[in-house]
């Protein structure tokens, strides 16, 4: 069943920092490979406990891949062989990534933020949430699951998956994030029992007549982020991009 956003945080700038330090905001220029994403992550994310890096968002897309998360089951790999499959070492079951899908990783100091990981987790899906309605598009919450659906009566289920979410915080650092579906090729997703759920189908901003590109989303992830985490600084993509 359907139900509304309900945060736990004990008030509306509880993921907000108090001395209002932006984020980097980095936006990785071609695909990028997953090996190279994972170690940037994690270098990124041992400078900010160290405090010699400021926080970042960095936006993304992936070659066609398959990724486990900690909790993910074998027989929940459909095809094996149809691409490369990595392990994420963030939460979560499978979950695949590829052209026409935005990943945000997220490197955030939650020691500024509340130290509340039920609070982010719910924050990112109201981040994404309020970034469908940008769309005209209705995001929700569906108690028990991770991640954000959308209702499309006469498909499995009669709902299907827009935009995942899978992190992993060590020290009170996050990485990994969120995966929105905006025009990737859905048939991708045959695969795998996408993040262990095979009952409900998955869906994408095209695939609901919602013809956007990728810099567009950006525009409103961007907004949405600032609204409810706080301000964000461009950061010119030169380093971080393909490997």
């Amino acid at each position: 069943m359907m139900i509304t956003e309900t945060l736990t945080c004990t008030g509306p700038d509880k993921l907000r920092r108090e001395d209002h330090a932006p984020v980097e905001w980095i936006v990785a220029d071609g695909l990028v490979d997953y090996p190279y994403a994972l170690q940037w992550m994690k270098d990124r994310a041992a400078a900010i406990t160290r405090g010699e890096a400021r926080e970042a968002v960095w936006l993304v897309e992936h070659p066609p891949l398959y990724t486990a998360g900690t909790s993910a089951e074998a027989a929940d790999l459909l095809q094996p062989d149809r691409f490369p499959v990595y392990e994420a070492g963030r939460g979560g079951e499978y979950t695949y990534h590829g052209p026409g899908q935005r990943v945000a990783y997220l490197m955030l100091d939650l020691k500024a933020r509340g130290r509340d990981v039920r609070c982010l987790v719910q924050g990112l899906e109201g981040w994404l949430i309020d970034t469908l309605a940008d769309f005209n598009v209705t995001g929700e919450m569906v108690d028990g699951r991770i991640g954000v659906w959308v209702r499309q009566p006469g498909r499995l289920g009669g709902e299907s998956k827009i935009a995942a979410i899978g992190v992993r915080v060590s020290k009170w650092v996050t990485t990994h994030g969120i995966s929105l579906n905006v025009a990737p090729d859905l048939s991708h997703f045959d695969g795998i029992v996408p993040c262990g759920i095979a009952d409900r189908g998955v869906t994408s901003l095209e695939d609901l007549g919602q013809l956007v590109t990728l810099p567009e989303v950006d525009m409103a992830l961007r907004a949405q982020f600032e609204r409810r985490f706080g301000p964000a600084e461009t950061i010119v993509d030169g380093l971080v991009s393909a490997a």
